[in-house]
């Protein structure tokens, strides 16, 4: 049987209009443009209008990567949609982006993996081209935080983090070495998987919310975040590392590096960490926040769009996030 390899061959992102500044953070909560960049790089972030959800900023982003892929909609095979914020409890936001794009009767798939849920649905969009089942993946981050934070001094050190957007990718059947993808790698480890979560509203709880759980502000994001940089500036390198190993490659050979953009401070702990030089790491965390899910393609689209990512550049993919889960890919753009 023929042994298919899949690519990307077109990347979309699309963020909405309007623009959140540290500045205007602090006319809210207690904090500062200075105290926020310190601490994580952001400067300001974009967040939706009412109106506006996380299938409607997916299909934008998609139909760019159709659009660079040379793609229509009756060409797509399969939809994965990777969140943490779906727009409805049920169903999954991906029939909703499906619906928008006007596809074909195709199976659509919702992961939850939250910053590495881009990577994971890069690893599926792989395996089923690699099968033979499917040819044309389109594989989408899209993520809504902005209607979930706790606006008040209480919760600034984790909304100060985010920001709304969305990003995507068409895979498709590689033809040549030149641009493919080489390999993904995948982990994670629910040891500790309260250090950022969050808990309330819950189906396992009776009632699933209660006037307790919001009076302690249970149904925001919560995050220990001493452990979560821990953990990240261990497992980022390490499955940089296992990537460059899997592929006999060296740090040289790598043209560029796209990190889930989670807090500036940890990417630049990361590349010093491997002797990774600053301009063969690409960041916008600064304009964007963290997109979780949107971040990687959000970024790579970037990355393309500025010329720092040409075609048959050898490409890694590295990212760490909520579950614990953390993964790489490597890939000839």
């Amino acid at each position: 049987m023929t042994q298919h390899r899949s690519r990307i061959a077109g990347v979309g992102a699309y963020v909405p209009p309007r623009v959140v500044t540290n500045h205007d953070l602090a006319k809210i909560m207690e904090t500062t443009h200075e105290w926020i960049v310190e601490r994580t790089g952001i400067e300001e972030r974009r967040w939706v209008d009412p109106g506006e959800g996380g299938a409607e900023m997916a299909a934008k982003a998609c139909r760019e990567a159709m659009d660079k892929a040379g793609v229509g909609p009756k060409d797509i095979d399969m939809l994965v949609y990777a969140t943490l914020s779906p727009d409805n409890n049920f169903p999954g936001t991906g029939v909703f982006v499906q619906r928008l794009l006007g596809l074909r009767e195709v199976p659509c798939y919702d992961i939850r993996q939250q910053c590495t849920g881009f990577l994971y649905g890069l690893a599926m969009a792989d395996a089923f081209i690699k099968s033979g089942q499917y040819k044309t993946i389109l594989v989408i981050g899209s993520e809504v935080h902005s209607t979930g934070l706790d606006m008040s001094t209480t919760g600034r050190d984790v909304t100060v983090l985010f920001g709304d957007g969305a990003g995507a990718v068409v895979m498709t059947r590689a033809t040549d070495d030149a641009h493919v993808l080489l390999s993904t790698h995948l982990h994670a480890d629910g040891t500790e998987a309260e250090i950022l979560w969050t808990e309330y509203p819950a189906s396992r709880q009776h009632p699933r919310i209660t006037e307790e759980a919001m009076a302690a502000r249970k149904h925001y994001p919560a995050m220990q975040g001493k452990k979560v940089f821990k953990h990240a500036v261990t497992r980022m390198p390490a499955a940089i590392m296992e990537g460059m190993v899997t592929n006999n490659l060296k740090l040289t050979d790598i043209d560029m590096v796209i990190p889930h953009q989670a807090n500036l401070r940890i990417n630049q702990m990361v590349a010093k960490m491997i002797g990774l030089p600053e301009d063969r790491m690409h960041n916008n965390i600064q304009k964007y926040g963290n997109t979780t899910a949107a971040s990687i393609p959000i970024c790579m689209h970037e990355a393309v769009e500025l010329g720092k990512i040409k075609p048959g550049d050898l490409v890694c993919l590295v990212a760490f996030g909520a579950g614990l889960t953390w993964g790489s890919a490597f890939l000839r753009f």
